[in-house]
Formats: structure tokens, sequence, C-alpha cells
């Protein structure tokens, strides 16, 4: 769905990619993690056409992001990391917006914000912090673009807007959407999740499906000395250790994603050998 084809990018004092190659898939929604610096919301950017790469391409469905067609961007929405909202109803700002998406839906918006216990009938500039997010992105999924991505979307909600973000998230999915999650709040996310991406470095350090990550490694937390000798990684936990075992007796656990990010950051070598 989306393409970055040897994409150079950088800032005034500090080079981000360099003949960077990348691809998005449809129909799953990834997360995409790694450390601060890293380049994760520059990416986003690029593959939305909000930054034009130094050199290289950024394609979306074949055509060349950096172009902005309306072809591309009636069907790409970001939703980024901070944002302003104007200080009129939602009324107002959804007339004003939704022209642009041509499979925009008031019935999903209005479906989207009762999953957040928000109601149609207010004032954008009354809103708090994640308030705001929880309209904007109850907005941006009901546009029903094809490509949805999202800079830290958890970052302003309170505990019962996480889960209730997971469940929205879940429930606007289609085999033709591709959602695009980069985050560090892992935990937020990591029951959702499809497909894991990790970034460090100019360099992609793991693309791979939950399903396949999860055949190939065994996730535990554990107080057994023999468990963490044999463990692939292992991370002090508040009941012991957070370990990562070699899956050699195909049992299924669920991912632990920080333990998992934690673990390719620290031995990128011995976790992609398992995972091959």
């Amino acid at each position: 769905m989306v393409t970055m084809h040897n994409v150079t990018f950088g800032y005034k004092k500090k080079e981000i990619f360099r003949d960077f190659t990348f691809s998005i898939e449809k129909g799953k929604i990834s997360g995409l993690l790694g450390k601060n610096g890293a380049g994760k919301s520059t990416m986003l950017y690029l593959m939305t056409g909000l930054l034009m790469p130094r050199s290289g391409k950024v394609e979306y469905k074949g055509e060349d992001v950096s172009k902005r067609k309306p072809s591309v961007l009636k069907d790409v929405f970001i939703v980024p990391e901070e944002f302003d909202l104007p200080s009129i109803p939602l009324k107002k700002y959804v007339a004003l917006n939704r022209s642009f998406y041509p499979n925009f839906s008031e019935e999903q918006l209005r479906t989207n914000l009762d999953c957040f216990d928000m109601i149609y009938d207010v004032n954008l500039s009354a809103l708090s912090l994640g308030q705001k997010k929880k309209v904007f992105m109850s907005f941006a999924l009901a546009t029903n673009t094809s490509l949805l991505v999202m800079d830290e979307p958890t970052n302003g909600l309170d505990i019962p807007g996480k889960s209730q973000f997971r469940k929205f998230i879940a429930s606007g999915m289609t085999d033709e959407k591709s959602i695009l999650i980069s985050t560090h709040q892992v935990q937020d996310v990591d029951k959702l999740l499809e497909q894991v991406i990790i970034i460090d470095n100019n360099t992609v350090l793991m693309d791979a499906s939950v399903s396949h990550i999860c055949r190939r490694l065994r996730f535990l937390e554990t107080s057994s000395e023999k468990v963490i000798e044999k463990a692939v990684y292992a991370s002090p936990s508040i009941q012991g250790y957070n370990v990562i075992m070699q899956n050699d007796e195909d049992e299924e656990t669920s991912l632990n994603l920080e333990t998992l990010f934690n673990a390719t950051l620290s031995n990128r070598d011995k976790i992609t050998a398992i995972l091959q």
C-alpha cells in the first residue's frame, strides 16, 4: 500500500533516513516502535506527504505522495501527536471537512463518538486535550480512508479512554484498510496489533506479524532461575523476570511488546535468527 524507495531525509542538524526502503501492507493494524529520535514521526509525515524526501520516493498505491494529488490525499489521514482544532462546533467542523473524504460517514462518526462516550453536539473549544483527541480520532476513522496513521494516539487519554480506543480501532478495520500506530505506550496497543515494526538508526530491526512472533517466541513472567538461564532475553519485573524463550514446544503465549522491543534493541541478531 505504501512504499518508501531509497528515501533520504534529515533536518538541519541530523539525518534521519539515508537510502531507506520500507513498505506497509494493507489490511493490518501495525505498530511502529523505536527509541526517541529514531524517525517514527518523520516516517509518518513522509508517508502522508507532509514532508518531502531529499531523494528517493514515497509511493501510495503507486502514486508519488510528494505530488499531493487529490487521489492520494482523499484516501490518507494522519492523527499527529499534537494538533489544534478550531474553536467552532463539531457540526461545523464536519461540514467544512467532510467533502475532502468521499467515503466519509456521519453515521460512523456518531458511532465512534458513542464508543468514546462523547456527544455530537459539542463546541470544540470546550473540550479537554483528551476529549479533543477522542473527537479527532472519531472523525479520522469516519473518513474511511484506506490508510490511517496515528502518532501516539493514547497520549492524553484516561484509563477508560485507552480501553475504548482499542475497541474503537478494532471495530473500524476492514481487509482494505491499513492502520499504522506509532507509540511508546506499548501496553496500550499490544493486544491490538497484527504486525510489529521496529526501527533504529536508519534500519528496520523487525517487521513481523504477531502470529509469527508468537509461534517462534514464548513470553513469560517467572522467578525460576532455570528458566531465566535458558531465556533468549530476561529483564527484571515486579514478580521476577519478564523472559523470552524460543518456542520449541509450540506453546502459544500472549505478546509482551515492551519485552520484545527491549530484546530486539539489545540483541537483534539473536531475535532475528529465531524469527527467520
